[in-house]
């Protein structure tokens, strides 16, 4: 990773605004070089070298590779004499699947409105979410922090008020960086930049605006509508008009609501003995369990998640009886699935533990359980069930109250790397 891809970058420096209804709050995070990028994770070889991604046409170029003029879409023979220096390594599109669903895993812990707009990137709208994560820009840096440990890829973010602003954003950023339009600078940095950045604006269309002496984007939002749809076309003109003024209405949209709720840990590679593993998996179900609560959800799929020192994957999942958000009950599956999956980690060693609860209902609708509901073999303790879900509530509303530090499970005592329940209102 770049020596400063951890500086928040900021396009003024100046404060940003206070004014949550004109916060930004858009994300459009996109990865670098997907594909070169994950050949250059799974091939310690590869890294800090120029690797091309196809051999008769380039489907991607790391960003050594990109020094020497290589470019996606460019014929093989082209790129070999550019850079003959450069790995040439066939496509694995297995590979770029399943890292990119890991990513998406990710930007779906962080919040539930996500627009995925390719296979490497997406926006994310993060509104209503600084009590629970933090501002728009640590909930950027944390998203990327994550995908950096938990996926092992660099991903560049944008932070803006619109999709468009932050699409260009994260463009500028890039590689590996962070930058945020602050709200009410947004034609200052817009407006210097050339129209060739614009979402939409190709080479087509950039001639035909360099051809009327239109090359920044300045230029083009001092142009009339008309004059610009006369060359352009109506659509097209009124458009680009109104992105260039910085005017974009659209919202983030997913199509779909919520289908789990999850959280992962990056273990390092370092030998990680049983019981910290379970310590980590103990801080994940009560972080993912007072999530459900606050959330007035509960789930009957726990699905545990494990990823290994080579970066392969596995996932166990077991369906209980009945929805819960219970933590005891969560966290007894978690555990009954971490033990079966023991000896696979003796052997090949574990980097990630994750835990997810699907099979979501709404929490505050659940039907109270009678006594004779309840399964023979568990009757003699249901009075249990009562204590613990009294607990799991004091608990949240000391969480609530004083913070995620206030109490902890003896467990994780001293160790304060283990992820931790949020501090509330999320």
């Amino acid at each position: 990773m770049n020596e400063h891809s951890s500086d928040r970058r900021s396009v003024t420096g100046a404060a940003r605004a206070r004014d949550r209804l004109h916060e930004a709050t858009v994300l459009h995070a996109d990865l670098d070089s997907f594909y070169a990028s994950v050949e250059q994770r799974d091939d310690p070889s590869l890294r800090g070298r120029p690797v091309i991604v196809g051999g008769g046409v380039v489907l991607a170029a790391s960003y050594e590779a990109k020094a020497y003029g290589v470019k996606t879409a460019m014929g093989g023979r082209q790129a070999r004499a550019l850079c003959p220096q450069a790995a040439v390594v066939p496509p694995r599109m297995h590979a770029y699947s399943q890292a990119s669903k890991d990513v998406f895993e990710v930007f779906e812990n962080v919040t539930p409105l996500v627009e995925g707009i390719s296979i490497d990137e997406a926006f994310l709208d993060v509104t209503g979410l600084a009590r629970l994560s933090g501002s728009p820009v640590d909930i950027a840096a944390d998203l990327r922090r994550t995908v950096a440990e938990d996926v092992g890829l660099p991903i560049t973010v944008g932070v803006a008020r619109t999709k468009f602003l932050a699409k260009i954003a994260s463009a500028v950023a890039k590689p590996d960086g962070l930058l945020v339009v602050d709200p009410g600078r947004e034609l200052e940095f817009l407006h210097p930049l050339p129209v060739e950045r614009m979402w939409g604006v190709g080479k087509v269309t950039a001639r035909k605006l360099h051809a009327q002496g239109i090359r920044t984007i300045g230029e083009l939002a001092a142009e009339r509508e008309g004059a610009l749809a006369a060359v352009l076309g109506s659509a097209a003109g009124r458009h680009l008009h109104a992105l260039s003024n910085g005017v974009d209405s659209r919202r983030v949209t997913t199509g779909r609501s919520r289908r789990s709720v999850g959280a992962q840990h990056a273990l390092g590679r370092r030998h990680k003995d049983p019981a910290e593993i379970d310590a980590a998996l103990t801080a994940l179900v009560d972080r993912v369990t007072y999530r459900m609560r606050k959330g007035h959800r509960a789930g009957r799929t726990v699905t545990l998640r494990l990823r290994f020192d080579d970066f392969s994957r596995a996932t166990r999942s077991t369906t209980l009886g009945r929805a819960t958000a219970d933590t005891h009950i969560v966290l007894t599956a978690a555990r009954s699935l971490l033990e079966a999956a023991m000896s696979t980690i003796t052997m090949q060693g574990l980097t990630l533990v994750g835990v997810a609860v699907s099979n979501l209902e709404d929490g505050s609708a659940l039907q109270l359980e009678l006594p004779y509901d309840t399964p023979p073999d568990e009757q003699e303790h249901s009075h249990e069930h009562v204590d613990r879900a009294a607990l799991d509530a004091a608990l949240d509303g000391v969480h609530r109250r004083f913070g995620s530090a206030a109490v902890t499970r003896g467990v994780l005592l001293g160790r304060s790397e283990l992820p931790s329940v949020p501090l509330l209102g999320d």
